[in-house]
């Protein structure tokens, strides 16, 4: 079978690869571009561990042939920290311990910077509603929900 030759921009940075037309965008991301952070969970797009942004839309990468990457805008959990310097999501996951497994975390951090994008100030349905196509098995929640509106706040106010 032949490979399609593909450029495209991840976290900023373009990237070319080859993949198969069946090869996922979570598979290209993890075994072709070796960002491993982005995480399978169910494969079948219910659980949201692979959540990425592609050219702005909130998507999951189990979903999305590589193919269909060509000259889109990726943005992974790689992506969220500029350097050492964690993101506000991910300072507030650590605080208010939203994470514990880890195989939902980077999703439900893209997921939630998605959400504080179009909607600054959330409220606590609103986040839940937001945030429902992710799925974690460890934290119940009510900490994944604190930490987004402690970010949220955290951003709106500047502090960040």
């Amino acid at each position: 079978m032949a490979r399609s030759h593909v450029t495209t921009t991840v976290n900023g940075d373009e990237y070319e690869f080859l993949c198969d037309a069946e090869q996922t965008l979570l598979d290209v991301l993890r075994d072709e571009l070796f960002l491993t952070g982005t995480k399978e969970g169910c494969a079948t797009g219910d659980c949201g561990a692979c959540s990425v942004m592609l050219d702005g839309r909130l998507v999951c990468a189990c979903l999305v042939l590589g193919v269909e990457a060509a000259g889109k805008l990726i943005e992974t959990i790689e992506g969220l920290a500029h350097g050492d310097e964690l993101h506000p999501l991910q300072q507030k996951f650590l605080e208010h311990n939203g994470a514990q497994c880890g195989i939902c975390t980077p999703g439900t951090l893209i997921a939630a910077k998605a959400l504080l994008a179009v909607n600054p100030d959330p409220s606590e349905t609103e986040i839940r509603y937001w945030l429902a196509g992710n799925l974690c098995r460890c934290t119940g929640y009510d900490k994944i929900i604190r930490a987004v509106m402690a970010a949220a706040e955290e951003m709106r106010e500047g502090r960040s």
